[in-house]
């Protein structure tokens, strides 16, 4: 039997197994003295660990932070980094998130892509070398994360008590490889004055504010031009309700991560951008549209910039108001060749004027490794020679991964190109072909690795 029947054979094991994994809501959750991020997280790991035994691996859980499972000696470890962890379900679903769904070649669940399926190709990929009787002069160790999505303190974790690993790669991105990550800034925006009575929308700060409902003091005239404004709109939908007074706003755009804001349409920015084009006159409405607006490209703060390997993007997730308070999240993705402190001098003096103002939360440097390097070469090179695929070549992307997180390591599949599994929004899935194809990927890769 050739490698490709012995992946096919495991294929319904392999997806019973994710089945149990997509059954536990492992979202971040309250955390108590054993579980750092909850009851969910915890059973993820311990489920994901318990899988690993049972196809024969050792395992550690390393105090419910994260855990490992691992085969072969010596001082030297490979490393494959995956996540349990999900994001809250949101949108509208089809399917139940947390009951595996399969219709044909499609598998659908929360985490089916992002990442619990891919945890599962990298554990297969290990039992089916394992049982080759490849030589395995270093270890081979695939890490468990439970908190990939909310801050990998998880990882923080590892790295204070686990050793460093030699080289690897995390399967939460896409193929061919990703040889760099864009750096990250966290931002609030705030309003000063504002007549919005209230605004509610979106569900992470990493993904596009794809439906919200904003309520503003219903003014004559306002909803008949609000109405011809929001016509001409990429809105998948929109509903205008006026009454005592108010005038409720519900829109609907179109959802994306926050890494890809281009893709999707920001229902707050459209609705924002509609309220001024209907003479809604309102100092945090006209703070937005300078400030954030639409395009996604920074300009309102100084912050447009691109290099080689892209352009930075500006993504508003959630907004809401408390005590009168507008506030909005804001996720911005800067290009590899620009270094945290050039990015605060870049927007220092954009950042505030009498309507609004906005504050870093937080911002991190790029991860980048040369296209030549052996890590690089390693991984591209059992990707065409499995695929075929020389088209695609190592990329640049404006997610996040364990990659920052963990030194030697970069991210490397499973999402084939010009597919969007709808990660991070409703009706998620993953493809039974994709994932059989996954394995022998990793199983090259790891025999790649193995000879760095």
């Amino acid at each position: 039997m050739d490698i490709k029947e012995q992946i096919h054979g495991l294929t319904e094991e392999m997806l019973t197994n994710l089945g149990r994994l997509v059954a536990i809501d492992s979202q971040l959750g309250t955390p108590a003295e054993d579980k750092p991020f909850g009851e969910g997280p915890a059973k993820a790991l311990e489920e994901g660990l318990k899988i690993a035994q049972e196809l024969g691996f050792k395992t550690v859980n390393l105090d419910n932070y994260c855990g490992y499972a691992e085969m072969g000696e010596g001082d030297e470890i490979v490393g494959i980094a995956g996540h349990l962890d999900i994001v809250p379900v949101g949108g509208d679903w089809s399917y139940d998130p947390f009951k595996l769904t399969r219709e044909g070649d499609y598998v659908y669940g929360r985490g089916t892509t992002d990442d619990k399926g891919p945890v599962l190709e990298a554990l297969y990929a290990m039992k089916l070398l394992r049982d080759s009787g490849v030589k395995l002069n270093k270890r081979v160790r695939l890490i468990m994360g439970c908190n990939e999505e909310t801050g990998s303190k998880c990882m923080e974790h590892y790295n204070e008590v686990a050793e460093e690993l030699s080289c690897g790669f995390t399967p939460d991105a896409s193929f061919p490889c990703i040889h760099g990550e864009k750096g990250h800034m966290g931002m609030m925006a705030y309003s000063k004055n504002t007549k919005i009575i209230s605004a509610d929308g979106g569900f992470v700060s990493n993904a596009v504010c794809d439906s919200c409902t904003i309520v503003v003091p219903a003014e004559a005239g306002l909803k008949e031009k609000l109405e011809a404004a929001l016509s001409e709109t990429k809105l998948q939908e929109y509903k205008l309700t006026e009454e005592n007074g108010q005038l409720s706003i519900y829109a609907k755009g179109v959802p994306a991560h926050a890494s890809t804001p281009t893709v999707g349409v920001n229902a707050a920015g459209v609705t924002f951008a509609c309220l001024e084009k209907a003479g809604f006159e309102d100092d945090f409405v006209k703070f937005y549209n300078t400030h954030i607006g639409t395009s996604c490209d920074g300009a309102g703060i100084g912050l447009k910039f691109a290099d080689e390997y892209g352009d930075l993007t500006l993504c508003n997730g959630i907004i809401k108001t408390e005590n009168g308070v507008v506030s909005c999240t804001i996720d911005i993705r800067v290009p590899v060749t620009l270094k945290a402190d050039e990015v605060r001098k870049m927007c220092a003096d954009r950042l505030e004027d009498e309507n609004g103002r906005m504050e870093i939360l937080e911002i991190g440097d790029p991860l980048f490794f040369p296209r030549e390097s052996p890590l690089v070469n390693a991984l591209y090179k059992a990707y065409t020679d499995v695929t075929g695929d020389t088209e695609n070549k190592p990329m640049v992307i404006g997610g996040g991964t364990y990659a920052k997180s963990l030194k030697n390591i970069i991210a490397f599949g499973p999402e084939k190109p010009g597919i969007d599994y709808r990660i991070h929004s409703a009706d998620e899935f993953i493809l039974v072909s994709g994932m059989e194809e996954a394995v022998l990927v990793y199983m090259e890769a790891i025999k790649n690795l193995l000879a760095i």
